[in-house]
């Protein structure tokens, strides 16, 4: 699956200040989006890396719009840790995705 990673991302950076993270990444379409952590680090990171890999396969799964209503809609009904494309993204730092 092809994808690109983007360093320095005000996206991410929007997502960390809402999460109350030091650092994030974030999966929009086929792009990672880090906030505080450079490329490098997070591809050090195989359980990190899984997890938004994991995105990536749902956002290719359901298509950007609708993947994003569906994580929103998710997000809003169960919360963040609840939400059942987290818990999927959880899962897949364990198991293959």
């Amino acid at each position: 699956m092809e994808f690109l990673i983007k360093e320095n991302s005000w996206i991410a950076k929007l997502a960390a200040k809402k999460l109350q993270s030091e650092n994030v990444a974030i999966v929009v379409g086929k792009t990672i989006h880090l906030f505080n952590v450079t490329k490098q680090q997070f591809l050090q990171d195989e359980k990190w890396v899984k997890h938004e890999m994991s995105h990536l396969q749902q956002f290719k799964k359901h298509g950007n719009f609708i993947f994003i209503i569906k994580y929103l809609w998710e997000s809003i009904k169960n919360g963040y840790y609840k939400n059942k494309y987290e818990v999927e993204a959880r899962n897949a730092e364990i198991n293959p995705v």
